[in-house]
């Protein structure tokens, strides 16, 4: 980075909008910043485009509405300088870069349930309402044919222990491991068991 016209290597948070700075081969991006000078430069966007190849980068106006990765005239944080060398004026850093920006997309997505869960979760809640209703009944009965009020309280609590299926969340998780089993022999990889 050139700062009160020295040149000197800086950590990555020290540059601020305004700083010169200059990059070469091997060099990471610290920072978005605008080309003013480039000889045979290169640098590889990966992180922020998704293309593997290198961009060839050159100074030059461009329209304010080109899309970053048509940016030939921009460098940006996270990318790194594959080759040749360039001199470049920092316009962003830290959440107010491109990268940055992603950042806080991805922050705001929120994950939705799968529909395997909700389905569980629909026949959890049918399954606690039957449950309330057989309880109710029998206790109903019981207490309507003069048992005493402490054995019906013991019915119910028995009933309701015993209708509710403890062994759901394991018989699902075998079954959806089976399922990734089958898929991953048809050469599909699944990296959450819930989207089988």
């Amino acid at each position: 980075m050139r700062r009160a016209g020295r040149v000197a290597p800086v950590a990555r948070r020290e540059p601020v909008p305004g700083d010169v700075i200059e990059v070469d081969a091997g060099d990471a991006i610290s920072a978005d910043a605008r080309l003013v000078r480039a000889a045979g430069l290169q640098t590889l966007e990966a992180p922020l485009t998704g293309e593997s190849a290198s961009v060839s980068k050159s100074p030059g106006v461009l329209a304010n509405q080109t899309s970053a990765g048509d940016r030939v005239n921009s460098l940006f944080f996270g990318t790194a300088v594959v080759a040749g060398r360039g001199t470049a004026i920092v316009v962003a850093t830290g959440m107010q870069t491109e990268l940055g920006r992603i950042a806080q997309l991805l922050g705001q997505v929120s994950a939705e349930p799968t529909p395997l869960q909700r389905r569980v979760r629909h026949l959890s809640v049918v399954l606690a309402g039957a449950v309330l209703v057989v309880v109710a009944v029998m206790a109903g009965a019981a207490a309507w044919s003069g048992a005493p009020l402490i054995e019906v309280f013991a019915a119910a609590v028995a009933i309701a222990v015993a209708a509710i299926p403890e062994g759901l969340p394991a018989v699902l998780t075998i079954t959806l491991a089976l399922g990734a089993q089958r898929m991953l022999s048809r050469r599909v990889l699944i990296r959450r068991l819930a989207a089988v």
